[in-house]
């Protein structure tokens, strides 16, 4: 007796097979799904901006904070040149020739001293003698002459001293130009203050010296009026008048 199975049952069979003997995939327990947040996105960039904006900013203070470190620095700078020891010398130049005056020095007491002696109303006095006379009008005029020199001698030392000035001037305004800091431009300035006094210095001199020189003069003709009114007044007193002599013309007597 044969078994019949109807289609139908067979159908459902072979539809149920796969099902039963295929695998089945089961997901590890340790795995995790990854799930995508647009606004949390959003939201972490924002914060890493913001991060790296102020950390930008740090910099930039850094940076600005180093460069007025720098600029104080460069302000604090000295000025790596002197023009002091020049300056120097060109006045004790000036100085050495006024001290090397001749005659009536520059000196208080000397010049009074001077005064009562060949200068003042005494100094051709009744009491003198001729040659008195003589000694102290050369004496007066030796006086000028020194002073006449003594001046033209300032006035050369003076004009030797330009061309110092002149490189001493050229040194400094470069110097000035050049300063990296506001200290070296002061002191650069200060330099050029200082030689503006030299110079002041050397024209003092050269005015103290032609008034010496012009004063001596000066005095030299009135000590020479009074001299020669002592002089006239001796001329016209009345003598004794010409006493005839014996006169010698050869030295053998004939």
């Amino acid at each position: 007796m044969k078994l019949r199975i109807p289609r139908a049952a067979i159908a459902a069979a072979v539809l149920a097979i796969p099902l039963s003997a295929s695998p089945v995939l089961i997901a590890p327990a340790s795995a995790q799904w990854i799930v995508y947040d647009p606004t949390n996105y959003a939201s972490n960039v924002l914060q890493a901006a913001r991060a790296l904006e102020q950390i930008n900013n740090q910099i930039t203070s850094l940076q600005n904070q180093a460069q007025s470190l720098i600029n104080q620095a460069r302000n604090l700078a000295n000025l790596p040149f002197s023009s002091l020891q020049q300056l120097q010398q060109s006045v004790q130049r000036t100085q050495q020739l006024l001290q090397q005056a001749q005659g009536i020095a520059y000196n208080v007491q000397n010049i009074d001293q001077a005064f009562r002696t060949n200068y003042g109303a005494g100094s051709a006095p009744m009491s003198a003698s001729d040659q008195q006379l003589v000694v102290q009008a050369k004496e007066r005029w030796n006086n000028t002459v020194s002073g006449l020199q003594d001046a033209m001698r300032v006035q050369a030392g003076v004009v030797g001293n330009i061309d110092t000035n002149r490189t001493q001037m050229s040194a400094l305004v470069g110097q000035s130009q050049g300063a990296t800091g506001a200290l070296q431009a002061t002191q650069a300035g200060n330099q050029l203050l200082a030689l503006q006094a030299q110079q002041l210095a050397d024209l003092t001199a050269v005015v103290s010296a032609n008034g010496r020189s012009q004063a001596l003069a000066e005095a030299e003709r009135a000590a020479a009026a009074e001299q020669g009114r002592e002089q006239r007044r001796r001329f016209l007193t009345p003598g004794s008048g010409y006493q005839p002599g014996n006169a010698q013309m050869f030295q053998n007597g004939n």
